[in-house]
């Protein structure tokens, strides 16, 4: 992966700016999420979607640093609130007052922010959660509703709940078996028929790749869209790819509601790059690709032909995300954690191979990397030192079948005691482990193996708030997780 993201961002300088020469498709925004050790400065990432022309973007909170580098953008903005604010909002419709005052009203000014939806928790029904959230959410709906509709927001913006299409499901795999799943049935009844009262979008997050992922017989084409799989009919209507399928399927358990015509948000559809044999940059340039031509046609489902609405998930990788769910989590991105392109992708959906502008005005730490000090370690003896890194690093890369996978002992080693030290901003003490590592100049990169060089994050205090604080409080709500936030 890291050879061919460096080739790419070699040839971007000659080729990518043809992205300003035709007009990206519609219905599409990107994921922005920040669970990440050295998250980029927020006025950095506003002008990576200024340059590949995304005016559509989705948040997992509020955030004043990045709420503030939105501002005067005229992008279209989804604001999120986490799981774990629901019961404080359900609790007591003045707490949601007052979040609505200071998440969304503030920001609602010329030269504000254009927010257009607002999502009350993130995937609260999933079945890992043990019904968790299932007293809560619906509450905190309905209290948010009420706050932004007594504000006078809600002719501008819509309140939603992304849900995992875990929430439904169909008992032959046909999409018109579809139904609400039985433990969470009523709730979801109660909410669709809120949503339908009150003109609220459905939000799901469909993920192709995890079919795939769970299912070793899964057949391989029809995770994506590009007309290769095999045909499955139903109804009279003809599915070549899961993601339709799946996304009908949700349309039918609608029509068993009594509902025909709620509009759907895909909030989260993508493909990740490393930690699965299935997890490439080969692989998302394909599922990209067949999904950008989709858009660009404005085509829709065999049941709902009409145009999609997709976010796609995610825009930059993410290193500190729970790996419950798979080591893939921390490589959903379009752009690695320093903003530079993986893969081929051409916004415009016309195919075209183009590079994704890359992140400007980056810095990066010293070129230096902490390996294996073969002079004094003891091979035998640094199991325990080698588990210490990779738990407080990131080690998802050397996973069977990831871009890692086929280094040596030593090299093994060495990548996660590299990535515990860039992880602490190479303090030397964090390159020791009881002299068993040694800080080196030389790049210590292993063919497509990227040893990375971290980068200058901003402000402590962003970084304080975005990775401890949001860590903690997502690593809560992710503990038992089966599938993407």
């Amino acid at each position: 992966m890291a050879g061919r993201a460096a080739m790419l961002v070699n040839v971007g300088t000659v080729i990518m700016t043809v992205l300003t020469l035709a007009s990206l498709v519609g219905g599409f925004g990107v994921n922005w999420g920040n669970i990440a050790s050295h998250p980029l400065n927020p006025n950095i990432v506003v002008q990576m979607l200024k340059d590949n022309k995304i005016n559509k973007v989705k948040l997992f909170d509020a955030d004043s640093w990045t709420m503030n580098a939105l501002a005067g953008t005229g992008m279209e903005v989804m604001v999120g609130i986490p799981n774990n604010l629901l019961e404080y909002l359900a609790d007591d419709y003045d707490n949601a007052k007052d979040w609505v005052k200071e998440n969304v009203t503030q920001y609602i000014r010329k030269g504000g922010v254009d927010i257009k939806y607002v999502a009350v928790g993130n995937e609260p029904f999933l079945s890992a959660y043990n019904g968790s959230f299932l007293k809560t959410t619906f509450p905190a709906l309905k209290n948010i509703h009420k706050a932004l509709k007594e504000a006078g927001h809600t002719n501008i913006m819509k309140a939603t709940i992304p849900q995992n299409a875990e929430v439904y499901q169909s008992a032959n795999d046909k999409p018109s078996e579809g139904d609400f799943r039985k433990d969470v049935k009523q709730t979801m009844l109660d909410i669709v028929n809120f949503f339908h009262e009150n003109d609220l979008p459905f939000t799901v997050n469909i993920y192709p790749f995890l079919s795939l992922y769970l299912n070793e017989h899964f057949p391989v084409e029809f995770a994506f869209l590009d007309g290769d799989g095999q045909t499955m009919t139903d109804k009279g209507k003809n599915y070549d790819n899961v993601f339709d399928a799946n996304y009908d399927t949700l349309v039918y358990a609608l029509k068993k509601a009594g509902i025909h015509d709620m509009k759907i948000i895909v909030g989260e559809v993508g493909w990740p790059t490393d930690g699965h044999k299935y997890a490439s940059p080969k692989l998302a340039e394909k599922f990209y690709a067949g999904l950008m031509k989709r858009l660009a046609k404005d085509g829709g489902t065999p049941t709902r032909p009409e145009r999609l609405e997709v976010y796609l998930f995610g825009f930059l990788d993410e290193d500190m995300k729970s790996i419950l769910p798979g080591p893939f989590e921390r490589h959903w991105g379009i752009f690695r954690y320093d903003g530079t392109p993986k893969f081929m992708l051409d916004f415009t959906g016309q195919g075209r191979q183009m590079v994704p502008v890359a992140a400007k005005g980056v810095q990066y730490l010293e070129k230096q990397w902490c390996v294996v000090n073969k002079d004094t370690v003891n091979l035998d003896e640094v199991g325990p030192d080698l588990d210490y890194a990779c738990y407080h690093g990131d080690c998802t890369a050397m996973e069977a079948g990831s871009t890692c996978s086929k280094l040596t002992k030593v090299q093994n080693i060495s990548y996660a005691f590299n990535m515990y030290f860039q992880i602490q901003d190479q303090d030397v003490r964090a390159c020791d482990f009881k002299g068993a590592a040694m800080i080196t100049k030389v790049n210590a990169s292993v063919g497509s193996c990227l040893f990375p060089v971290q980068i200058v994050s901003g402000s402590d205090d962003f970084r304080i708030n975005f990775v401890f604080g949001r860590f903690v409080v997502f690593g809560l709500v992710l503990l038992g997780l089966l599938t993407v936030i």
